[in-house]
Parts: structure tokens; sequence; C-alpha cells
């Protein structure tokens, strides 16, 4: 019996290329795959509006997994198929401790299928270039606010924050001791100076999300590629995974095997020889 097989790839480091761009090659490797009826999307860190346009030629056929897990994502309706909230209970606490280390990064909040982003200040260098980058590439919109705690009653899902790794530590340190909160924290692949706290509910992960696709959608197999700390949840989820060349070496060590770089296709590589050499399985 043919089984049914969902693709999922990471972004950053695997699917993009070190100019942040899908390559020509890889468009039209995975687009005709698409069209010969293999079943292909996208996990990621980011979320809805720059994951449109990075993906635009891309004839994606299954919902995207958002913000690490936390949303998932129709990109031909624009619509979010669900999404976990940050818990009621901690955020609070989340905000007092983020306004004691002078209320960096970003907040993201879903109203109406849109996504609202919302900041105190970018007092950090990689903060401001952050913002900065998406409002003139993505169009993004980013409201200032005088304090996150007057967001409270918002649909809050997501917190963002880059920063240097003496200056996050001991944020992730305190943040890590609440209650209903799932982080990531790891190393900026563009700017290695730089690290990443991300903060999402417990119930939102790159795991969850895609066994959820998978369930719904009747998928029979996951096969999955990352580069990153944060696709080892995504791993974990799949039936088969693969780090790209230029992974870092704890996601290596999970995967069931390596395959070209970012910068080499290596996505779009594999899947076409596995289509060609066992498309009874696609």
């Amino acid at each position: 019996m043919p089984c049914k097989t969902l693709f999922i790839s990471d972004l950053d480091g695997t699917l993009l290329n070190s100019n942040c761009e899908i390559s020509e090659n890889s468009v039209n490797t995975l687009n005709y795959l698409i069209g010969k009826g293999i079943n292909f999307t996208v996990a990621t860190a980011r979320t809805s509006e720059t994951v449109r346009l990075l993906t635009k030629r891309l004839n994606i056929n299954a919902p995207a997994i958002l913000m690490n897990g936390v949303a998932i994502y129709d990109l031909k309706s624009e619509k979010y198929l669900s999404y976990e909230l940050l818990p009621k209970n901690s955020l609070g606490k989340l905000f007092e401790i983020i306004k004691g280390y002078g209320s960096w990064g970003f907040l993201y909040a879903v109203k109406d299928d849109r996504l609202d982003t919302y900041y105190v200040n970018c007092d950090t260098p990689n903060s401001y270039e952050f913002m900065h980058e998406r409002i003139k590439k993505f169009g993004k919109k980013f409201t200032q606010v005088s304090d996150f705690s007057s967001c409270l009653e918002k649909e809050c899902i997501y917190y963002s924050v880059s920063h240097k790794e003496e200056f996050l530590k001991p944020i992730y340190e305190k943040v890590r001791q609440l209650e209903g909160f799932s982080i990531e924290y790891y190393r900026d692949i563009y700017n290695t100076d730089f690290w990443y706290l991300e903060i999402c509910s417990e119930n939102a992960s790159k795991y969850n999300s895609a066994l959820k696709l998978k369930k719904e959608l009747g998928f029979e197999k996951i096969t999955a590629f990352g580069d990153n700390l944060n696709d080892l949840p995504l791993f974990r989820a799949a039936d088969e995974c693969y780090a790209v060349m230029n992974a870092k070496d704890e996601v290596k060590a999970k995967a069931d095997g390596i395959i070209a770089s970012n910068n080499d296709d290596g996505v779009a590589t594999y899947i076409n020889a596995q289509f060609t050499t066992h498309n009874e399985c696609i």
C-alpha cells in the first residue's frame, strides 16, 4: 500500500540559503514535485507575514507551522487554523521579568486573523534591525506601548527577543521557573554574537503541531528537515528526520541522516531523489 507522507522543512538555515532566500533550483524542484502529488509545508519560528513572502513562489499544499508551533496557518486562505495562547495566569509575571531587564523584545497577539506586534523599546541593535528590516521588506506593522502589561487582555501568543547571551541568560533562567511556558533559547544563525529567546505556551511546539497535522489530515508518515536546536521537537514528531550539512552537531546527532547544505538545495534534492526512487511511498 502507498504511504501518504508529509514533508516538513524548517526555513532559516534549512530551506532558505545564506541569503535568506529559497533558491531558484529549490523552487522549481519542489513545485514540480508538489505538482506530481507530494505534500510539502514548512515549520518555522517566523510569523505569517514573513513566511507568506519568503515562500510566495512555492505552491505549498499543506498548512504551515508558525512561531515554533504556536500556530497552524493556511497560507492560501491567510487564516489561522489554530493557535495556543500564552497562559494568562503567568503572563503578568512574565511581563514583570521582562520589565526588570529593560522591556526588550516583541509581543505578538492575534486579532481577526491578523497578527499584531507590540514593543516597548528598541534599545538593542538587533531589535532595531529586526523591526526595520521587517517594515521595509515585509510591510509589517509594529505598535509601541508604554508597558507590555497593557496587552494582558489581548490574545497574546508569543514573545521573542534577541540580544547578546550575557543579557538574555538571566531572563531565560527566571522565565524557565514560571509555569505554563515553553522556551526556545538558541544562537542566531545569521549573527552569532546574538541569541534568541522565544516564549510561548507549553502546549505549543513543532512537535504538537506536526502530530496534529499528521492526525487531522490523515498522513501516515512525516519526514522532517532542520538545522537548529528549535527543530529537535519537530524531529521527535517525525518518522524520519534529516539534518542539513550546515546543521548544529546536536541536531545531526538526532537525525536519521545528513543531507546537502541549505546552500546546496539539500531539502529539494533529497525529496526529489526519494520521489524518483520510491514514488510509491510519496
